[in-house]
This record gives C-alpha cells, sequence and structure tokens, in this order.
C-alpha cells in the first residue's frame, strides 16, 4: 500500500481519486454449493471479495491518517491521531470477533462455518469503507 501512495504522489496523481476508485465484487452466488468440492470455488471466490474490501477499506484507512496528520502539524492539535488510531485497531478487533462467533455457531459443519464467517466479514468490511468515506464531510468542515 505504501508503494502505491508513494508511486501516486511521485507521478503526481491525486491520492484522493485512487482512494474513491470503484470496484465492483464478483459475484461468488453461482458457485454456491454444500458439495465440499463445489463449495470450495464458492469460498474462494468470497476470499477474493474480502481481499479486495481489506485493499479498498486499507486505501481509506491510509487516506484518513494522512489527512490527520496533515491536520496535526498544521493545527498542533495531537489528540486526534492516538485516538483514531485506537479506534481502528479496535473496529478490526470487534469485526473479527463478530465473525468468529458466527462461524462458531455454525460448527461442525465447517463450509456453512465458513461460509457464514466471510459473509459477515464482507459485511463489516462494506460498512466500515462507508463509514471512512463519510468521514470525508468532517474534513471538509475541518478545512483539512
Amino acid at each position: 500500500m505504501k508503494k502505491i501512495i508513494s508511486i501516486l504522489l511521485v507521478l503526481g496523481l491525486p491520492f484522493s481519486s485512487f482512494a474513491e476508485e470503484d470496484f465492483e465484487l464478483k459475484d461468488c452466488k453461482k458457485h454456491e454449493s454444500s458439495h465440499p468440492e463445489k463449495a470450495k470455488k464458492f469460498l474462494m471466490c468470497l476470499d477474493s471479495n474480502i481481499n479486495l474490501l481489506e485493499r479498498h477499506r486499507q486505501t481509506w484507512i491510509t487516506k484518513l491518517l494522512l489527512d490527520t496528520k496533515k491536520y496535526q502539524s498544521d493545527t498542533g492539535n495531537t489528540q486526534i491521531l492516538p485516538i483514531m488510531e485506537r479506534a481502528l485497531r479496535n473496529q478490526e478487533e470487534y469485526m473479527e470477533d463478530s465473525c468468529r462467533w458466527r462461524y462458531l455457531l455454525d460448527m461442525p459443519n465447517a463450509t456453512r462455518s465458513a461460509t457464514a464467517y466471510k459473509n459477515c466479514k464482507i459485511a463489516f468490511l462494506k460498512a466500515h469503507i462507508i463509514e471512512l468515506k463519510s468521514s470525508k464531510v468532517l474534513k471538509e468542515d475541518l478545512n483539512i
């Protein structure tokens, strides 16, 4: 991720346009099956969607942290960044624990458990990306 940001900055491309890049998730429903061999494709498809969402989420987190560091250097307000970093860590732990109990709920069926976990993770990642994007409004209010 840091390489991508560095390349964008060197090329003079705006980071915000990269962060707002549209992306499409794969339609995994066509691979959904209870048969273990066929379920593998379905779970791999869900994994690819999770990876895509994780990258997109990390882009927004990086942008928000960079904007906050700039705001901190401009204003001298050093309180925001540590709280933001703690909130991001807590969000990650909450997401993991919330999806983990859904996984355990469907045990001993490993395929159903993995599907529940991955769908939970996708839902949380989508919601967190929306939340991170909404912080853009706050930054405009603060003139960041």
